[in-house]
């Protein structure tokens, strides 16, 4: 079931409905805004949409290589099944 959770990013106070529980939601919340606080540190121009832009960015590469990183290690581990199996076998 989704519940109301009260988050703030980039200081404005928002309404979400997650399943995930408080600390879930709240882990999140500190994820994003850490994210957020360490790109606009490093950047000269204290334009918020670049922030925004530039941190939905790095976390989408983190995650398609998490991914993929996943999907290899499935892969791995289906060869090494079938690699088992015709042990057994023999």
């Amino acid at each position: 079931m989704k519940t109301s959770h009260q988050v703030t990013v980039l200081g404005r106070e928002l309404s979400v409905r997650s399943s995930a529980s408080a600390a879930k939601v709240h882990a999140v919340e500190s994820f994003v805004n850490g994210r957020l606080q360490e790109i606009g540190a490093a950047l000269k121009s204290g334009d918020v949409q670049l922030v925004l832009t530039l941190a939905l960015l790095n976390t989408a590469e983190e995650l398609l290589t998490l991914r993929n990183e996943r999907d290899s290690a499935a892969s791995l581990d289906d060869k090494l099944h079938g690699l088992i199996e015709k042990l057994e076998k023999a």
